[in-house]
């Protein structure tokens, strides 16, 4: 209970802020673009399961998402990219082999995920660096700044503890890891919202970046919007939507929290779709172009059921579609790597940013055609 009290303390303010500020502006923008992506913690050995049941729990996802992500298409006849942001912890070759093939088939894309605790900045660098290495070169993964030629990555924290940011200290220890992220590779961090854990910052419902303090934890806890016209220092942070669940409440009187969770404990529903649109996530400068950032741990095997035996993606994606026509806005299915490219679009003030999600950050394969041609 403390925790959540810590949490709320947290995020409340600039909520209320936030909602002032857009009713003192004359209300939300109506969008015209909706981008919608889904950043898994996709953790098969979960519960510290063996082999056998990290196995069924990836070969779910092999055989049923392409199924549903086949039937559904977006306004620009695109299928939902996955998001799997997969454990450096967990990693065993056979399965980043399975997952690859899924991945090179068009249905998703891996990322970083990374659990750690009383760690190093040393041993995190060289972890990072030695993951996506891997990653890159032994199954085709990730994708490559074509500015730089660099392996680039999109990453979500383990515990939600970015950047040291538990009060207790536990699960980092790396005071400097928004630096060794960007150091490293790293385009953006897909961790938060994290509420009600105590790791929730202060600054929600956002794209930003975070400067670090490399002698302080949780730099992330504030800085500055990701604006058109105009590119920041430091780390891009893709928040998900963060609100009370007015539509949920607990005693049918205490609003529960929308984190943007996708769970068996927070039931899908047309009005949380609607809540996810109505946050109203954007680059500052362009309101019109919404993005929703969902997060799951999809391997978890209440979550299969949900999703593929309940129909829950399937419910999730057909809601998504119909609640973006009744607004009027183009339904963009996006992964993380694509929601980024058309953040940086918009900085830098491209005419049709929707159609500019492969203008920096290229998937492996893309790069690979690129070089052929």
């Amino acid at each position: 209970m403390n925790e959540k009290l810590h949490s709320c303390a947290q995020w409340l303010p600039h909520y209320l802020w936030r909602s002032l500020s857009r009713t003192l502006a004359g209300g939300r923008t109506k969008p015209r673009h909706i981008y919608f992506a889904i950043c898994d913690h996709f953790e098969p050995y979960w519960g510290k399961a063996d082999k056998g049941t990290a196995r069924k729990r990836l070969q779910r996802w092999l055989d049923e998402y392409p199924k549903i992500a086949e039937k559904y298409r977006d306004s620009d006849g695109e299928m939902l990219k996955y998001s799997f942001f997969y454990p450096e912890e967990e990693y065993q070759k056979d399965d980043l082999d399975a997952l690859a093939e899924l991945c090179h088939a068009g249905y998703g894309e891996v990322e970083v995920h990374l659990h750690h605790d009383n760690d190093t900045s040393e041993n995190l660098r060289r972890t990072l660096l030695d993951y996506k290495k891997r990653l890159h070169e032994e199954h085709g993964l990730l994708s490559v700044d074509k500015r730089t030629g660099e392996i680039a990555y999109g990453f979500i924290h383990g515990n939600w503890a970015l950047d040291n940011s538990r009060p207790d200290g536990r699960w980092c220890g790396v005071n400097d890891e928004i630096s060794i992220l960007q150091q490293t590779g790293c385009y953006g961090d897909f961790t938060m919202p994290s509420a009600p854990s105590n790791t929730q910052t202060r600054k929600i419902n956002s794209i930003y970046y975070a400067v670090d303090d490399p002698q302080r934890p949780k730099s992330h806890n504030w800085g500055r919007n990701a604006r058109v016209g105009n590119q920041e220092a430091g780390l891009l942070m893709v928040q998900g939507p963060l609100s009370p669940a007015w539509h949920h409440r607990k005693w049918g009187l205490i609003p529960r929290i929308e984190n943007s969770g996708l769970a068996v404990s927070t039931p899908l529903s047309r009005q949380r779709v609607r809540s996810w649109i109505d946050i109203g996530v954007h680059v500052q400068g362009a309101p019109e172009h919404v993005f929703v950032k969902l997060y799951a741990h999809g391997t978890q095997e209440k979550s299969l059921e949900m999703f593929f035996d309940q129909g829950g993606m399937s419910q999730l994606l057909e809601l998504v579609q119909e609640e973006g026509e009744k607004s009027g806005a183009k339904v963009h299915f996006v992964s993380a790597r694509e929601m980024v490219n058309v953040v940086q679009a918009l900085e830098e003030g491209m005419a049709r940013p929707e159609e500019c999600r492969n203008s920096r950050f290229l998937s492996h394969l893309s790069h690979q055609v690129r070089q052929a041609g």
